[in-house]
């Protein structure tokens, strides 16, 4: 499976092709092939749920969100609008996968969100794009173009009485609307503020109506899913983490970049197809699951496999599959006074513990960086954290707690080296 390119047929992603984003390539490559059979063949939305279970496709956007339990949770038997929306608003640092796809292969998350649109009963569907890769959102644009003039869009598709619309929306670069209510709020226009749940989109979303929202690569992968069965998509995988994911390799590695593999995958095979550490340094410590998730040492870090439970375990998450790999040369206290910074700057202030919490946090780790921090610092940090994580409408406090929890925990000393020293250990 690819996601990166034309791929309902495996195919290699290293495959020359004159224009992978092309409606041509997708359809000679066998693009809409699965849409049309389930319309014209009127598969049961049972049916197609169940393969998704059987997949054991999990949500490719940081939760991990199990989807064939995601989707049956859409009253399909509400005889109103409903919605299907992809969330393309891919502002977690570190994360670069999902504009590939928009790029690359846009159609086969086209027809992704129409076999949902088909399960879940909605006729109309939105892509939710960020709004700082703009030439990204016009590129979509295009292809959907395409694929209203070749019928794979619009009313009555292929002869049958099932219609699908689908528009693409670009938001403003605002990291809040990564969050799934804020992004339906700020869709319908207003502030993109995230919504107190319950209510959840599944029984009230956009416009008040049943919605279901996917991640951009949780979406592409359903007409691969739809083509070769569940079976075969869990078995690319391993038990519970069916598939394979793309990983945004960046930071201290030769080869930066996107590479899709198998969920299962020891992070040491990753790493050698990112053409390992630079310049031969040695490995310190590496977030696996872009800038929100727990850091990690690097030797604990080798002894893991790439999915979403072997990293739970580590005490850390999958999340996106923003993979951050940091060398030896690194300042942790340097680097989380930068992450420290990013979610201070980005808390929407709805919640006080986040919009002051993030503020506290920031401040006192840019002190220690700077030489003026203070023995009791330390000890004041994780409890300013343990005081915003768990108590915020929607999850940025804890993305903006575990990176400092487990800065500390793992990092400590050079933390205190900071604060005894007022310099940095390396």
């Amino acid at each position: 499976m690819s996601l990166l390119t034309p791929s309902v047929k495996v195919c290699s992603w290293t495959q020359e092709l004159a224009d992978p984003a092309a409606l041509a390539t997708y359809v000679e490559n066998g693009g809409y092939q699965a849409l049309r059979r389930v319309i014209i063949e009127k598969v049961s939305g049972d049916d197609i749920i169940a393969q998704l279970k059987l997949s054991a496709l999990r949500g490719r956007g940081g939760a991990g969100f199990p989807t064939g339990l995601k989707w049956s949770f859409m009253p399909r038997a509400f005889p109103g609008d409903k919605y299907i929306v992809c969330n393309s608003d891919e502002g977690e640092p570190g994360t670069f996968k999902d504009r590939d796809i928009l790029r690359y292969n846009p159609h086969q998350l086209i027809e992704g969100m129409a076999i949902a649109g088909y399960v879940l009963g909605a006729k109309v569907g939105y892509n939710y794009i960020h709004g700082e890769i703009f030439d990204v959102y016009e590129s979509f644009e295009r292809a959907l173009a395409e694929a209203r003039a070749a019928g794979y869009l619009g009313d009555k598709l292929f002869g049958t009485d099932f219609s699908f619309q689908l528009h693409a929306h670009h938001g403003y670069g605002a990291y809040i609307c990564g969050e799934e209510t804020a992004l339906l709020e700020s869709l319908e226009g207003k502030k993109g503020q995230p919504r107190f749940k319950p209510p959840f989109p599944a029984s009230f979303g956009l416009y008040g109506k049943p919605t279901t929202i996917n991640n951009t690569e949780t979406l592409a992968s359903v007409p691969w899913i739809m083509q070769h069965g569940g079976q075969a998509f869990l078995e690319l995988g391993k038990p519970n983490n069916g598939g394979s994911k793309l990983f945004s390799v960046s930071g201290h590695v030769n080869k930066p970049g996107n590479f899709e593999v198998a969920l299962g995958t020891p992070f040491s095979e990753l790493l050698a197809m990112a053409g390992g550490v630079r310049n031969g340094h040695k490995l310190k410590a590496v977030i696996p699951g872009g800038s929100s998730a727990p850091v990690l040492p690097g030797n604990v870090m080798m002894d893991c496999t790439m999915d979403f439970d072997c990293i739970a375990k580590a005490g850390s998450m999958l999340g996106s599959g923003a993979v951050i790999v940091m060398d030896e040369t690194v300042c942790m206290v340097r680097a989380l006074e930068r992450l420290s910074y990013f979610y201070h700057e980005e808390s929407c202030g709805q919640c006080t513990p986040c919009r002051e919490g993030t503020g506290w946090m920031y401040r006192m780790i840019h002190r220690i960086e700077h030489g003026q921090g203070r023995p009791d610092d330390l000890e004041l940090l994780n409890s300013v954290a343990g005081k915003i994580g768990g108590y915020t409408i929607c999850a940025l406090g804890d993305a903006a707690a575990m990176p400092v929890q487990s800065f500390l925990k793992h990092f400590g000393d050079e933390f205190a080296y900071h604060v005894e020293h007022k310099r940095c250990m390396v």
